[in-house]
C-alpha cells in the first residue's frame, strides 16, 4: 500500500471522529508488514483532559489487536488543516516508544498534501528509558 492509499484510509477513519466541541476531526491509518490496517480517531471528551487522538488511538487499536513495533510499517494521519496535520506533543512521545524509528509517518492534509517524516524528525530529543 503506497502513502496515497493509506492516507485515503486515514479520510475513512477520520469519518469515525466524535468531536461535539471543536468539530475537528482526525483520522489516522496504521499499516503492518501483513498489510492489515489499524485505523484511530479522535475522540473528545466534555474533560478536555480525558480525549484522546487519532494517532494513539490506532497504534493502540493494533497492540490490544496483538501486534507490535515490529509489524509497524507506516503511519497516515490526516485532518483539515491547510498545511498537513502535525502531531501534538503526547502523540510525539507515544510514537517515539511504540513506532519503529526507521518507519514512515504520512501527515496529509484533505487536499492530499503529504509530508513523509520520521519520528526522529519530529521528536529529535525523545523522553525515553535511557532517561530513567
Amino acid at each position: 500500500m503506497d502513502k496515497f492509499e493509506l492516507v485515503k484510509e486515514a479520510k475513512k477513519a477520520r469519518e469515525l471522529a466524535y468531536v461535539p466541541y471543536s468539530k475537528f476531526k482526525v483520522g489516522a491509518a496504521l499499516l503492518c508488514q501483513d498489510g492489515s490496517v489499524y485505523y484511530g480517531a479522535n475522540i473528545e471528551n466534555a474533560s478536555y483532559p480525558l480525549c484522546m487522538c487519532a494517532e494513539r488511538n490506532a497504534l493502540y487499536h493494533a497492540l490490544m489487536s496483538g501486534k507490535h513495533m515490529e509489524d509497524f510499517v507506516a503511519l497516515a494521519v490526516v485532518g483539515d488543516t491547510k498545511e498537513p496535520i502535525s502531531p501534538c506533543g503526547a502523540c510525539r512521545q507515544v510514537i517515539s516508544e511504540i513506532f519503529p524509528r526507521n518507519g514512515h509517518i504520512y501527515l496529509a492534509n484533505l487536499n492530499d498534501d503529504i509530508l513523509d517524516t520520521t519520528i526522529d524528525d519530529l521528536l529529535p530529543y525523545a523522553f525515553d528509558d535511557s532517561d530513567l
